[in-house]
C-alpha cells in the first residue's frame, strides 16, 4: 500500500477550558499528551489488524489492495463476496491510516 504522501503544516488552534485554576499548563499538557499517544496506539493497532486482513486477500488473489480497489470500482471484478468484504477491509485499512497520520503529526 505505497501510496504517496504529501506533507502539510496546518496550524490548528484548539483551546482547552478547565473548571478550576489549580491545574498548570503542563500538567494540562502532559495530560493531552498522554491521550493523543493513547489514542495513536490504538489506531496502530487497528490500522495493523486491517493491514493483515489485506494482506490475506492479496496473497489469495495475487495483486496488491490498491490494484484491487481500481478494479473492483471500475467493475472489472464482478460482484463476489470475498471482494466486498476486500472492500470494506481496504476502506478500513485507509480510514485508519489516516487516522494514524493526523495522529502522528500532534505537537503539544
Amino acid at each position: 500500500m505505497a501510496n504517496a504522501i504529501r506533507t502539510q503544516d496546518l496550524e490548528i488552534v484548539v483551546n482547552v477550558k478547565v473548571e478550576t485554576d489549580e491545574l498548570a499548563k503542563d500538567e494540562v499538557t502532559n495530560v493531552l499528551g498522554s491521550a493523543v499517544r493513547h489514542e495513536l496506539e490504538l489506531a496502530r493497532e487497528r490500522r495493523d489488524e486491517f493491514l493483515n486482513d489485506c494482506k490475506t486477500f492479496e496473497e489469495k488473489y495475487h495483486f496488491s489492495s490498491d490494484q484491487f480497489l481500481e478494479r473492483f470500482e471500475s467493475g472489472e471484478l464482478g460482484d463476489d463476496a470475498d471482494f466486498f468484504s476486500w472492500y470494506a477491509v481496504k476502506q478500513g485499512y485507509d480510514v485508519w491510516e489516516r487516522t494514524v497520520q493526523i495522529l502522528s503529526g500532534i505537537a503539544l
